[in-house]
């Protein structure tokens, strides 16, 4: 723990004074055997579904792999969550709990159990139990896009953040890819009227999870953040166009995943098409999934990863030509991709296209995305970074059609200094995330809560292999700055200056989930984003703002109305 306090004392945090929790700590608690394992004297508690049993990790309490909903395999699987079945005796909860069905390698923690199909498990990280503390919650969505990922990962492992800042950190696991976004609405009838969205009900499902429960582990039911970084990100930006989402969560914040529009049912109608004609099942056949094994699912899921899932329909072919330019950073809205569906009644509409929801009106944004996202992308491309000017103009014709040529003309304008591949990383990052970022905080500062945009620009010095490039600003480079990890090693690396990026990026996000209004000692003051003069925080060991950076580049995409 950060600091040090007596037990009626005052807790120093970066040069502020907050109020300590009331809880008595050991003098020493068990050695873990790993960084982040949950150790002796363990605590139980008592919540809705029966006692549970944690202990003490990294200066906080530690609750990990508490089921939140029912089994959603079988006869449930593509179906809403059922309710959690209550349990006798004391369940331990040292431990996390199993990840959803993904690649074999896919992003998991340390430790931690096989990915399984029934998956939905909660993890809970406090300064406190049982004593009234009506902190700040920091609820979090994990990144891996739709299909990857867990709430287990060491990275995002919640007890410094819990234990610093004196709030609540809770990160769920959920359906994922096929499981938790296969729609079959408009071939099963009502009985399937929820899929294409379950996976964004089991993370609804733990918001009420929290509700009912987290006051137990000194959390405020009525203060709480949903958060989450890329994939995360998108699913938070869904979370606040769900009318079954709103008053679960009062503040978001999203890092890299500006989710402005969600599939059509058309797309997702297609998708269950081609996997029942992989199944050789007629659309009639539909109960017939419920039988077929978890794993024949997932090697189909997986195979589609190196090209579309299956042949396309003949329903799909009737209305579509089968070879119209798919932009890149659009692809989950086409068949061959998992993501939520706008089916008119889980998902209403697009949350923020062609405005931002009004459901979400009231809530307060903090957003923001890694000043060279792509890098991540690339890392395993090391040609990309040698590109020749006429390489770059080439791949661009490629992806962006006739804008291409327009597009590297604009960079070498805007960035004349830059290398070709610097450019092309600027490029691909403005396509990914930059431009949604900033369409997304145009639409949503239009509202009456306020939103704060920010750029992370702290820089990695993790070498990708075969270039003499670091990963820079990457993406999912700042997860372990939020959490206050960056002494575990990981994409962030170990450069000068880590570290008080870290104590800047936590507070100003553990600061906003307490009362909507990001800062940081030593740091300068956050201002509302408008659209008149942009103001962008950009995020580093120094942090400093920036009204519209990059500005002539944002209008450009912007421009194309294509984000």
């Amino acid at each position: 723990m950060t600091g040090a306090f007596n037990r009626r004392g005052i807790l120093k945090i970066g040069g502020a004074a907050v109020a300590a929790p009331y809880l008595w700590l050991p003098s020493r608690a068990e050695e873990p055997a790993w960084p982040t394992q949950t150790v002796a004297p363990f605590i139980e508690v008592e919540i809705d579904s029966g006692r549970i049993r944690g202990g003490h990790s990294r200066g906080a309490l530690a609750f990990k792999g508490i089921p939140y909903a029912g089994s959603v395999s079988g006869k449930n699987r593509f179906k809403a969550p059922p309710p959690v079945m209550p349990w006798t005796g004391v369940r331990d909860a040292t431990r996390l709990g199993s990840p959803a069905l993904q690649a074999p390698d896919g992003t998991y923690g340390e430790h931690e159990p096989a990915y399984a199909e029934d998956c939905l498990v909660l993890n809970v990280w406090t300064p406190a139990v049982k004593d009234d503390g009506k902190r700040p919650v920091m609820f979090y969505s994990h990144g891996g896009g739709y299909a990857s990922g867990s709430g287990g990962q060491n990275i995002q492992d919640g007890a410094h953040l819990a234990a610093t800042y004196d709030v609540v950190v809770v990160a769920v696991n959920h359906r994922l890819a096929m499981f938790g976004f296969l729609y079959l609405g408009d071939l099963g009838g009502a009985e399937y009227a929820t899929s294409g969205n379950q996976s964004l009900l089991d993370i609804v499902a733990a918001l009420r999870w929290v509700k009912r429960n987290i006051a137990t582990f000194g959390g405020d039911p009525d203060n709480v953040m949903a958060f989450g970084e890329s994939g995360g990100g998108f699913k938070t930006s869904m979370l606040m166009g769900m009318p079954s989402a709103r008053g679960l969560f009062h503040k978001a914040a999203l890092q890299s995943g500006p989710g402005l529009r969600a599939a059509t049912k058309d797309v997702a109608t297609e998708n269950a098409r081609r996997l029942l004609a992989g199944l050789g099942l007629a659309p009639s056949e539909i109960g017939k999934l419920a039988e077929a094994p978890a794993d024949k699912l997932l090697a189909i899921q997986l195979a589609a990863l190196n090209g579309p899932i299956g042949k396309p329909s003949k329903e799909w072919l009737s209305t579509h030509t089968g070879n119209e330019m798919i932009p890149l950073w659009r692809r989950f809205e086409y068949p061959g991709s998992w993501g939520p569906v706008v089916d008119g009644t889980v998902l209403p509409a697009n949350p923020f296209d062609p405005a931002a929801t009004p459901l979400a009106a009231d809530v307060p944004l903090l957003l923001g995305n890694m000043r060279d996202e792509a890098v991540f992308f690339m890392r395993n491309t090391p040609q990309f970074f040698a590109l020749s000017d006429a390489a770059l103009s080439a791949y661009a014709r490629s992806e962006m059609g006739g804008e291409g040529d327009r597009i590297t003309a604009l960079y070498r304008k805007t960035r004349p200094e830059a290398t070709p591949s610097e450019r092309g990383i600027a490029i691909l990052t403005a396509m990914s995330f930059g431009a949604n970022t900033a369409t997304l905080a145009d639409r949503k500062s239009r509202q009456p809560a306020p939103v704060y945009r920010y750029r992370c620009d702290s820089q990695s010095n993790v070498p990708v292999k075969g270039t003499d490039w670091t990963l820079r600003a990457c993406h999912a480079s700042d997860v372990s700055l939020v959490f206050l990890n960056s002494e575990i090693l990981d994409l962030q690396g170990n450069g000068p200056g880590v570290t008080d990026a870290a104590k800047a990026m936590s507070s100003y996000f553990a600061s906003f989930a307490r009362d909507g209004v990001p800062v940081a000692s030593g740091q300068p003051a956050w201002p509302r984003y408008d659209t008149t003069s942009r103001p962008v925080m950009l995020l580093n060991a120094q942090c400093r703002v920036a009204n519209d950076p990059d500005g002539e580049e944002r209008a450009y995409w912007q421009s194309l109305r294509t984000v």
